[in-house]
Protein backbone atom coordinates (compact mmCIF):
# COMPACT_ATOMS: atom_id res chain seq x y z
CA UNK A 1 0.00 0.00 0.00
CA UNK A 2 1.09 3.64 -0.79
CA UNK A 3 2.09 5.80 2.13
CA UNK A 4 1.75 9.52 1.68
CA UNK A 5 5.19 11.97 2.13
CA UNK A 6 3.23 13.28 5.43
CA UNK A 7 3.54 9.74 6.60
CA UNK A 8 6.73 9.27 6.07
CA UNK A 9 7.57 12.47 7.43
CA UNK A 10 5.63 12.23 10.82
CA UNK A 11 8.03 8.73 10.93
CA UNK A 12 11.46 10.22 10.11
CA UNK A 13 11.19 13.69 10.94
CA UNK A 14 10.43 16.07 14.28
CA UNK A 15 8.10 18.48 14.26
CA UNK A 16 10.38 21.59 14.15
CA UNK A 17 12.23 19.88 11.00
CA UNK A 18 8.73 19.22 9.50
CA UNK A 19 7.89 23.29 10.11
CA UNK A 20 11.45 24.31 8.97
CA UNK A 21 10.97 22.40 5.75
CA UNK A 22 7.33 23.96 5.33
CA UNK A 23 9.25 27.58 6.03
CA UNK A 24 12.30 27.27 3.60
CA UNK A 25 9.67 25.90 0.34
CA UNK A 26 7.14 29.20 1.15
CA UNK A 27 10.38 31.04 0.81
CA UNK A 28 11.42 29.51 -2.48
CA UNK A 29 7.94 29.47 -3.97
CA UNK A 30 8.14 33.23 -2.57
CA UNK A 31 11.80 33.98 -4.24
CA UNK A 32 10.69 32.98 -7.47
CA UNK A 33 6.47 33.83 -7.70
CA UNK A 34 7.13 35.90 -11.17
CA UNK A 35 8.19 35.22 -14.31
CA UNK A 36 10.77 38.18 -14.19
CA UNK A 37 12.39 37.26 -10.88
CA UNK A 38 12.73 33.79 -11.61
CA UNK A 39 14.83 34.88 -14.93
CA UNK A 40 16.53 37.41 -12.80
CA UNK A 41 17.55 34.52 -11.14
CA UNK A 42 18.59 32.56 -13.60
CA UNK A 43 20.88 35.84 -14.64
CA UNK A 44 19.05 36.32 -17.76
CA UNK A 45 17.82 38.98 -19.83
CA UNK A 46 14.47 40.09 -21.68
CA UNK A 47 16.99 39.94 -24.83
CA UNK A 48 18.04 36.71 -24.44
CA UNK A 49 14.94 34.89 -23.76
CA UNK A 50 13.30 37.55 -26.52
CA UNK A 51 16.60 35.76 -29.01
CA UNK A 52 15.56 32.01 -27.70
CA UNK A 53 11.72 32.76 -28.34
CA UNK A 54 12.01 34.90 -31.40
CA UNK A 55 10.47 37.77 -30.40
CA UNK A 56 11.56 41.67 -29.73
CA UNK A 57 12.72 42.57 -26.02
CA UNK A 58 9.59 44.87 -25.14
CA UNK A 59 7.51 41.90 -25.95
CA UNK A 60 9.10 40.20 -22.97
CA UNK A 61 8.78 43.23 -20.95
CA UNK A 62 4.96 42.53 -21.40
CA UNK A 63 5.19 39.13 -20.77
CA UNK A 64 6.58 39.19 -17.71
CA UNK A 65 3.98 42.13 -16.44
CA UNK A 66 0.94 39.97 -17.57
CA UNK A 67 -1.08 37.88 -15.50
CA UNK A 68 -3.14 35.94 -17.83
CA UNK A 69 -1.89 34.00 -21.41
CA UNK A 70 -1.86 31.19 -23.44
CA UNK A 71 -0.14 28.16 -21.90
CA UNK A 72 2.20 27.93 -24.72
CA UNK A 73 3.51 30.83 -24.71
CA UNK A 74 4.57 30.12 -20.98
CA UNK A 75 5.62 26.93 -22.04
CA UNK A 76 7.88 28.29 -24.97
CA UNK A 77 9.14 31.45 -22.41
CA UNK A 78 10.07 28.55 -19.86
CA UNK A 79 11.94 26.69 -22.43
CA UNK A 80 13.44 29.73 -23.26
CA UNK A 81 14.45 29.59 -19.50
CA UNK A 82 16.00 26.52 -20.49
CA UNK A 83 13.58 24.60 -18.05
CA UNK A 84 10.45 22.62 -18.78
CA UNK A 85 6.66 22.79 -17.96
CA UNK A 86 4.98 20.02 -16.22
CA UNK A 87 1.33 20.52 -15.66
CA UNK A 88 0.15 18.34 -12.52
CA UNK A 89 -3.40 18.50 -10.90
CA UNK A 90 -3.95 17.62 -7.46
CA UNK A 91 -6.60 16.17 -5.36
CA UNK A 92 -7.52 16.29 -2.10
CA UNK A 93 -6.90 12.24 -1.30
CA UNK A 94 -5.82 11.54 -4.76
CA UNK A 95 -2.11 11.27 -6.40
CA UNK A 96 -1.29 14.40 -8.32
CA UNK A 97 -2.38 13.96 -12.14
CA UNK A 98 0.18 15.14 -14.73
CA UNK A 99 -1.40 16.74 -17.72
CA UNK A 100 0.21 15.90 -20.82
CA UNK A 101 0.09 17.76 -24.21
CA UNK A 102 -1.79 20.89 -22.24
CA UNK A 103 -0.52 24.03 -24.55
CA UNK A 104 2.33 21.82 -26.61
CA UNK A 105 2.31 23.61 -30.27
CA UNK A 106 -0.26 21.63 -32.73
CA UNK A 107 1.53 20.62 -36.27
CA UNK A 108 -0.96 23.78 -37.48
CA UNK A 109 0.80 26.17 -35.25
CA UNK A 110 4.68 24.88 -36.44
CA UNK A 111 5.49 27.57 -38.88
CA UNK A 112 6.29 25.85 -42.60
CA UNK A 113 9.15 25.90 -44.56
CA UNK A 114 8.91 28.09 -47.55
CA UNK A 115 9.69 26.10 -50.75
CA UNK A 116 9.10 22.75 -52.52
CA UNK A 117 7.44 19.67 -50.61
CA UNK A 118 10.33 17.27 -50.42
CA UNK A 119 9.63 13.31 -49.72
CA UNK A 120 11.52 11.74 -46.65
CA UNK A 121 11.82 8.18 -46.82
CA UNK A 122 12.43 5.33 -48.97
Amino acid sequence: MARSADDVFAETMTPEMIAASEYRAAELLDEYDTLQKLRKALDLTQEHIGRRMGKKQVSIAQLEKRSDFLLSTLRDYVEALGGELDLVIRFKNHAPVRLAGIGEKSLSEVPRRSGPARNVGP
